[in-house]
Order: structure tokens, then C-alpha cells, then sequence
């Protein structure tokens, strides 16, 4: 236990935060009910619906953020290692004996309750990343160290795309915002750049038309620096390796990727983004009314979203998400249940809501003095940014559509309990900030 007095602990603190977790769940459960409520009165207490299972697991979210409370703060780094291994176990169980639901096999049953491991090892790459990052063998100015650093959040990343949850795994490049701030060169965002701009390129352009664009540009970078290659005959390597990274990246790892880990109805949302029809080779095969049907989401969304207009349409007279004309709106489209209810003015004071959640996240990371708690402050804030820009990009047609849920809000026990222990666990490493944790 903490060695502060309960008076100096509780001033320490941020009530802050856990207003802003309070009113973001609140808006979650009315969201969740108003999908559900269907006018008639059959009364509150439903145990079969969706918004009573949510409010059971908030409730055991509250009462382990108690507990985490009243826990001594060094716990955290004294588990992370542990509690990150016994993760990748799970995920490496999930692969072999997991229920699949909705394509992905990404569930574990344990009698009657259903777990997304891939939820909770989020919280357990924070805590393993942050205690490295921390630890005084570390120097994140060394190659080998920033490699290692980087493999925390890939591995989960690899396993969870063999669970066929596509979605879920890309949230582990949140992680990269951490690092970023700890010294990641900007090298790396310029890289992560380019390869965002070559995949489009891959998707709009012909193969050898791209191969040729590529070819020319690496001949017009040694021709413009030909005076410089007799001097720095690494210019020519870094110019011919980029040359054959953009080639097998361009001609085998994006057709790779298209053809066998993402499902058609994410190919087809990507390729709407650019205004490109799906090749044959992309589609499986498959015509294009199995296509146009991959749109319904999102065409619906949209729908459910201008029909709230300015004000909305009031609460619990949401007509679209009332009566299940938006699929998986209790889950990926909970926006879609705000924005028709409360319009253009609702959504708009949820997202700064959420702004105002993220910018105290980030302000109680710049005031710790132990590193592991500005890292894991930033590994939750780029979790939650994370998951924030590609729901409400994919329920308005910005972003594929990738099943990820909107941050205390969505529907899901998993998601909501593991959001509910990262905040908590940040308040509590909060509560001793002028301590050193390693």
C-alpha cells in the first residue's frame, strides 16, 4: 500500500480525468440503451439486453479501479513483463481454441462469459513498453533498443492479424506515439508516410506502370547525385535498397496482404476511399453485388447520422438506430445512436469531449517525473486517439471499415473493462507522480 496519508493521496488525485471517464461512459450507456429501447414498456431491468450486460461490466470496472486505487503504484512495473507474457500466451491460445465470431477468431469462452484477449493485451504491451523504455539498461538511441521497443507491439500485432482481426491489430501502431515522444527518429514517420502513399499508389496504378515509376525516380536520384556517389558510396546503397523496399513492397506485399489477410468488404472500403473499382484479383473472386453489399454499413451510417441534423431528433426517437436499420449499431456505429439524436451540435461536443479527455491525458504525462508513467500515459492516449479517428472515420465513410469499437462508449464488456484499468492505473501512477518507478 501507498505510504501517503489518505488526505495527501486523495488531493494527488486527477478528478478531472475521472469526470471526463464518468461522462463518457454515461453517454456509452444511454447510447447503448436508446439503440435498444423500443418504446414500449416492458420495463428497465432486461437481463438479456445489451445495455444491462454493459452496465455489469461497469460496474466490475468500477470496482476494480478501487482496488487499483488503493494498490501500491510500483505493482505496475513490477508486472509488466509477466503480465505481457502471459498476454501473448493468450493470443497464441486464442489462435488454436478460440470461438470465432463475425469471421474473426478473436474470442475465448470461459463457461458463460466471452473474452477478446486481443483488448486486454493492450494494456499489457503499455505496461511492458513503458517498463523498457524506463529501465536504466535501456538507450532508445540505440538501434538494437528501439527494434526491441518496436517487436513489444508487433508481436501481439502479428498474432492478432492471424486471429483474423484485422482492426484490433492495427491499434498496436498506437504504440509508435510513445515512442515518438521518448526520441523515435522522424525518419520513421517519414517512412510510415511513404508507405501509406506507395499502397495508394500500388492500389490506383497498374503493376508495371508503378515499377517503371519507381525505376525512373531511383535513375533520376543517381543521376541528380552522381557528383556525390564517388564520395559517399552509401548513397547508392540507401538509393538501390529503397529502390527494391519500394518494389517488393509495391508488387508482393500489398497483393499479399489484399488477397489474404484483409476481407473483401475492407478491400472494397479502401478502394472506395480512392475512387477505384476492386480488381478480380482483390475481390476473391467475388462480383460486385457481394461488393455493393459491403457499403450497406456505412451507406446506412450516413443516413442515420444527416437525419439528425443540426439538434437531432431527441433522445430515444433516433428512428434508424431504433430499429436496427444500421448494422452493428450498438458496437463499430455507436456514433451513429449520438448523431441522430442529439444532430450536428451532440456529435460536435462528443468529439471535444474526447479532445478534452485526450489533452489531460497528455498533461499528466508531461507532469510525472517517472518516465514508465509518462510512457504508459502515452501509450493510452495514442490507443485512444487511435481508436477514436478510425470509428468515427469508418461510420462517415472516411476510413475502411475495420470493426473498431468508440472508446467507453461502443458496446463491449472486454473493450470497456480493459479502457476502464488503463485510466484507473494511470490516476493511480498520477497519484504518487513525484515518484521514480522502474
Amino acid at each position: 500500500m501507498s505510504t501517503l496519508s489518505p488526505k495527501s493521496y486523495l488531493q494527488r488525485i486527477d478528478g478531472i480525468l475521472i469526470l471526463l471517464y464518468l461522462c463518457l461512459v454515461l453517454i456509452g450507456f444511454l447510447s447503448i440503451y436508446a439503440v435498444e429501447h423500443t418504446g414500449q414498456s416492458v420495463g428497465f431491468f432486461q437481463p438479456g439486453k445489451s445495455y444491462m450486460r454493459q452496465l455489469i461490466f461497469l460496474g466490475i470496472g468500477l470496482l476494480v479501479s478501487v482496488v487499483i486505487l488503493f494498490t501500491d503504484s510500483k505493482m505496475f512495473p513490477n508486472l509488466a513483463y509477466i503480465s505481457y507474457a502471459i498476454g501473448i500466451l493468450l493470443l497464441l491460445v486464442v489462435v488454436v481454441a478460440g470461438r470465432e465470431v463475425n469471421g474473426s477468431k478473436s474470442f475465448l469462452v470461459v463457461g458463460p462469459i466471452q473474452i477478446q484477449p486481443a483488448e486486454m493485451v493492450k494494456f499489457f504491451t503499455a505496461l511492458a513498453l513503458s517498463k523498457f523504455l524506463s529501465s536504466l539498461e535501456t538507450d532508445f538511441n540505440n538501434i538494437k533498443h528501439r527494434l526491441v521497443a518496436i517487436a513489444f507491439a508487433i508481436v501481439p500485432l502479428v498474432i492478432i492479424i492471424a486471429q483474423r482481426e484485422t482492426g484490433l491489430a492495427l491499434v498496436y501502431l498506437s504504440f509508435l506515439l510513445a515512442m515518438y515522444r521518448e526520441g523515435l527518429p522522424n525518419t520513421i514517420i517519414v517512412l510510415g508516410f511513404s508507405g501509406i502513399a506507395l499502397t495508394i499508389a500500388t492500389l490506383a496504378m497498374p503493376k508495371d506502370v508503378l515499377f517503371v515509376v519507381l525505376t525512373v525516380i531511383a535513375v533520376g536520384a543517381l543521376i541528380v547525385l552522381r557528383k556525390n556517389l564517388k564520395r559517399k558510396k552509401s548513397i547508392l546503397v540507401i538509393i538501390l535498397a529503397a529502390w527494391a523496399v519500394g518494389v517488393i513492397f509495391s508488387q508482393v506485399l500489398v497483393p499479399f496482404a489484399f488477397t489474404k489477410v484483409l476481407k473483401t468488404y475492407q478491400v472494397q472500403r479502401i478502394y472506395t476511399m480512392i475512387g477505384q473499382q476492386v480488381p478480380v484479383e482483390y475481390s476473391n473472386g467475388k462480383d460486385m453485388t457481394v461488393q455493393s453489399a459491403a457499403e450497406y454499413n456505412v451507406s446506412q451510417s450516413k443516413i442515420a447520422i444527416a437525419s439528425g441534423g443540426i439538434v437531432g431528433k431527441g433522445f430515444l426517437n433516433g428512428a434508424q438506430t431504433k430499429y436496427n436499420w444500421v448494422p452493428e449499431q450498438r458496437t463499430d456505429f455507436i456514433f451513429c445512436s449520438v448523431a441522430e439524436q442529439f444532430g450536428f451540435i451532440g456529435s460536435t461536443l462528443l468529439v471535444i469531449l474526447y479532445l478534452l479527455f485526450l489533452f489531460r491525458i497528455m498533461y499528466i504525462a508531461e507532469r510525472q517525473r517517472s518516465k514508465f508513467s509518462r510512457v504508459f500515459a502515452y501509450c493510452l492516449a495514442g490507443i485512444i486517439f487511435f481508436h477514436i479517428l478510425v470509428n468515427l472515420g469508418m461510420t462517415i465513410g472516411l476510413a475502411p471499415v475495420i470493426g473498431i469499437p468508440l472508446p467507453l462508449i461502443s458496446y463491449g464488456g472486454t473493450s470497456l473493462l480493459t479502457f476502464t484499468i488503463m485510466i484507473f492505473v494511470l490516476v493511480r501512477l498520477d497519484a504518487d507522480r513525484n515518484m521514480i518507478l522502474r
